[in-house]
């Protein structure tokens, strides 16, 4: 999709100083200013900006991933080498395009989501690590074959059903950083870091409510940098390894061994995927609004399509799937500066930084502590978006109402009674024991059934209700 270039350079008013950050040339409301190349110092400046925005959160997942599943340090260094890659490349497609397959040609950022945690943690505890990244490669080709046809279904995916699913995800989070927190029951050192942990959120909820400009944008990079030094007295610093890593290295494909493939595990990353991609069609509209460049079905089916090759490379790679962050969509809306090539240069930095594995070192070698603090905050901050999205949904029905409580029902259910599936077989417990998948499932069919159906007519008439009208979230 090419927009149309303006025939003559904008008009600047010298007697007005610009305060602002950026400049006339960085914004438009007619869409124009995505595809305007500012030159490489305000493409660096602005890019660098957005990869601090969104480096704490992209790198949050690795490192709850490996607590979570008891990688050793430098196993972690490397997946977040990897996630880095991953979304530098993504984040490059999305930016610039990959012809007519791929790549939204919007300021798009990519980054690791949170979405993928508890699948991912469920799967390796269940299955090894082969097959998480196996299933993620598989559930990425899946993503391929379904981008363009699930950009058509896109009224199946109202506030209700998003709102829903983020709520019982941010909600499930909560527990994995809270652990990292604590520390290991039953050891002289349990509990002890609750401080640090506690100080980093009071920081990062401080500064994100009550500071202003970059500061409240950098809280949760301001809160890491106090929490490592609270840790520097405690003596829970240990860098030694970072050291001994090469500047410069590649990413090993297949780090684990051959992937693995079982047929639970796929459906459940596949589920991951379809929710990836409400989000980003979500994320997308949100930045077609703030842009003024207005979006074609093309344009929204090669946006899933750079999604679904996430999972493809993740798979490869050992990184993980990506998703546009909303904060630096935010960013954008801030700073008013719309180039699709300011990202792009993003998408370089990253790319570097993935090639880089004393970065992965280093960030591996934050305490457990600490990566709880600030992460517990990230991901209760996803349950306030859903109920942000179900705030556009009509509660006040007795449908959506019964729908919503029985997907946070269902959702919850697994996280606060975990033995609930212990007597089903093994395959059945990968399935059942993700909160997050029972939950999407269980608000997209019964939304389906009783909102696209004639059932949902008979339903109201019986209590002389009348059938609300959605507020559509995507395009």
């Amino acid at each position: 999709m090419t927009a149309t270039m303006p025939a003559s350079g904008p008009t600047t008013d010298t007697s007005t100083r610009q305060t602002a950050p950026t400049s006339d040339a960085s914004f438009s409301s007619d869409g124009s200013a995505v595809d305007r190349n500012l030159g490489w110092r305000q493409n660096l400046v602005f890019g660098i900006q957005h990869v601090l925005m969104m480096y704490v959160g992209c790198v949050s997942v690795p490192l709850t991933i490996g607590a979570a599943l008891g990688l050793d340090q430098a196993t972690v260094a490397m997946l977040v080498n990897a996630d880095l890659l991953v979304a530098g490349f993504i984040t490059l497609i999305q930016s610039l395009g990959a012809g007519r397959f791929a790549g939204a040609r919007m300021p798009v950022v990519g980054g690791a989501a949170f979405a993928q945690v508890a699948t991912m943690i469920s799967i390796g505890n269940t299955y090894g690590l082969p097959a998480i990244w196996g299933c993620m490669l598989a559930g990425g080709v899946i993503g391929l074959a379904l981008a363009w046809p699930f950009s058509k279904l896109l009224k199946y995916f109202p506030p209700l059903v998003t709102g829903a699913v983020l709520l019982v995800l941010g909600i499930s989070l909560i527990g994995v950083p809270g652990g990292l927190i604590l520390g290991d029951e039953g050891t002289d050192s349990y509990a002890r870091p609750l401080y640090i942990g506690i100080a980093a959120i009071v920081v990062a909820f401080g500064l994100s409510a009550l500071a202003r400009g970059m500061v409240a944008k950098a809280s949760l990079l301001i809160a890491a940098v106090a929490g490592v030094l609270l840790c520097w007295p405690a003596g829970l610093l240990n860098f030694s390894g970072v050291g001994d890593e090469p500047l410069f290295a590649m990413v090993t494909p297949f780090h684990f061994g051959s992937p693995e493939f079982p047929v639970v595990g796929v459906i459940s990353m596949t589920v991951v995927m379809m929710f990836l991609f409400s989000e980003t069609i979500a994320s997308v509209g949100a930045l077609s609004e703030i842009t003024g460049k207005k979006l074609s079905g093309g344009d929204v089916a090669r946006t899933l399509s750079g999604d679904a090759l996430s999972g493809v490379l993740g798979g490869i790679f050992n990184g993980f799937y990506d998703t546009v962050f909303t904060q630096n969509v935010g960013a954008i809306k801030t700073t008013r500066v719309h180039s699709r090539y300011v990202t792009a240069t993003s998408g370089l930095i990253l790319l570097l930084m993935g090639f880089m594995p004393v970065t992965g070192a280093v960030i591996a070698a934050l305490p457990d502590p600490v990566v709880g603090g600030v992460s517990i905050m990230l991901f209760t901050s996803i349950a306030s978006v859903g109920v942000s999205t179900l705030r556009k949904a009509d509660l006040g029905d007795t449908i959506n109402s019964l729908i919503l409580s029985a997907a946070v029902a269902v959702g919850l259910l697994s996280e606060f009674s975990g033995d609930i599936w212990s007597k089903f077989p093994d395959w059945a417990q990968t399935l059942l024991s993700d909160g997050v998948v029972l939950a999407a499932l269980a608000a997209f069919f019964l939304n389906l059934l009783f909102n696209h159906t004639r059932i949902a007519e008979k339903a109201r008439a019986s209590r002389h209700e009348s059938q609300p009208e959605e507020t559509p979230l995507f395009l």
